[in-house]
């Protein structure tokens, strides 16, 4: 409760700017925000080479910009539906200098290592132009983000000489520009949002492009009936939420078939799951893509040998170079592994931010919904500057709560390590906004006509 408390942000991207808005708010002006990068916007700030970022040229969101603004700063009413990495690093840069944040930020830092000391502090030592410090806080919010180290598939690093690959294998975070890849002969691999995306970009200008899928998956346009899809998606939520999922998903499975047809008739397999067994893709263009002959279906690679893939199904083909949209590992670097690891298995967080162990330790953003991260990731920031002031008080059995979390997820998904985090946007928002005041006002719940406009009238009359 003592506002003279030392608080450390890691990170100023999405949410590591709206945890240090919140917390500032309750008076908490001893802070400092690391960011390793330059400028606000963390994975939102594009960068020409490889670096921490990992949007391309082309990236747009996949939620619309409806249910992807911060209640208590709403984007402007005249950006696009689905935005661009230019709009929202804007948006953010816009945010952060609205309420005062860069004053905090210490740019080109490298937070090195978080250590945990007797009196229940946290020393928190940084790497700047070379020179580390090392400082003590009371408060350390971690808001480094789970969209940066990549994860391969096992063959991109088989040391077996018989699956050895000649050309160029990459990851997803290192595709910046489709113009490298002029007149070469490409294969995407994975079914997600980023596969799907960059296949499209590589098919306008390669020799040919590929896209290898280890399953069927769901695809969705990103509009239904002229409406984005994610206001589709939370106007069921809002009108039918008491209808049973396993309902409500029948109804979503057949409304998906009937737009997209079978997934056979463009060379896919039928998904093996139901929808939201694994999140869906949210693409406009792949399937036209396809029936226009830029891009091909393969099965999942099963062999690798000089510039020719052998897929599962007996088929082989050349290619110049691979990229792997294969999504990203959850790493915390600059922690102990025995103090704190999520790499792998559930990731046992209260409202996915608050770890059992630690008191004044919490994790915003870290947590991958069906729907936008950082409108949620402000709702945690508002929970977690009450719990410093001592407005909020957390289960007094932390354990239990979060054993019946992680038993009773918001969806169920495929035992993946790319699920271990994920929630679906309706639902835990309404979770989130429980342990809110009841006179807190959320604009993103009421399905108006002009969100923006709406969210002006809420602020002003609060």
């Amino acid at each position: 409760m003592n506002r003279e408390d030392r608080v450390c942000v890691i990170g100023s991207g999405p949410s590591g700017i709206t945890a240090a808005k919140n917390i500032l708010d309750k008076g908490y002006t001893n802070m400092v925000i690391y960011d390793r990068g330059s400028e606000v916007g963390g994975n939102w700030v594009f960068e020409a080479e490889s670096g921490h970022s990992s949007v391309f040229e082309t990236t747009h969101l996949i939620s619309s910009k409806n249910f992807s603004q911060y209640d208590d700063y709403p984007i402007p009413e005249e950006f696009p539906d689905y935005p661009g990495h230019k709009h929202l690093a804007g948006y953010f840069q816009g945010y952060a200098k609205h309420f005062g944040l860069y004053d905090y930020i210490e740019f080109g830092t490298m937070v090195e290592h978080c250590e945990k000391n007797a009196d229940n502090t946290w020393s928190v030592t940084t790497n700047k132009d070379g020179q580390q410090s090392t400082q003590q806080f009371d408060w350390l919010v971690v808001c480094n983000g789970h969209h940066w180290k990549p994860r391969y598939p096992e063959w991109a690093n088989s040391e077996d000489p018989r699956n050895q690959f000649s050309g160029k294998i990459t990851h997803s975070h290192d595709f910046k520009r489709a113009d490298g890849y002029k007149d070469k002969r490409v294969l995407v691999i994975g079914g997600g949002n980023s596969a799907c995306d960059i296949a499209v970009e590589t098919a306008r200008i390669s020799h040919h492009s590929d896209i290898s899928m280890r399953r069927g998956y769901w695809v969705v346009p990103k509009f239904f009936f002229g409406l984005p899809t994610d206001y589709l998606h939370n106007q069921i939520d809002r009108f039918l939420g008491f209808v049973p999922w396993t309902v409500r998903r029948i109804g979503l499975e057949a409304l998906v078939k009937m737009y997209n047809g079978k997934n056979w008739r463009y060379g896919m397999q039928e998904p093996d799951h139901h929808f939201g067994g694994t999140h869906p893709t949210s693409n406009s263009e792949l399937f036209y893509f396809i029936r226009h002959g830029e891009i091909t279906v393969q099965s999942d690679v099963a062999k690798l040998e000089g510039n020719t893939v052998t897929f599962t199904d007996g088929s082989s083909k050349d290619y110049d170079e691979i990229i792997c949209c294969t999504g990203f590992e959850i790493s915390h670097p600059f922690f102990d592994q025995n103090l704190i690891d999520y790499s792998q298995g559930e990731v046992p967080l209260y409202l996915k931010m608050l770890p059992v162990e630690h008191d004044n330790l919490a994790f915003i953003g870290l947590f991958q919904p069906l729907g936008c991260i950082w409108p949620a990731s402000e709702l945690q920031s508002k929970i977690l500057a009450r719990k410093m002031t001592g407005e909020w008080l957390a289960p007094d059995d932390m354990q239990a709560a979060v054993r019946h979390e992680l038993d009773n997820p918001d969806i169920q998904q495929l035992k993946t390590a790319r699920h271990t985090i994920t929630v679906d946007y309706p639902p835990f928002r309404k979770r989130l906004l429980k342990n809110l005041p009841k006179d807190y006002k959320s604009f993103t719940v009421m399905p108006a006509k002009s969100p923006t406009k709406q969210a002006e009238e809420l602020r002003k009359a609060s």
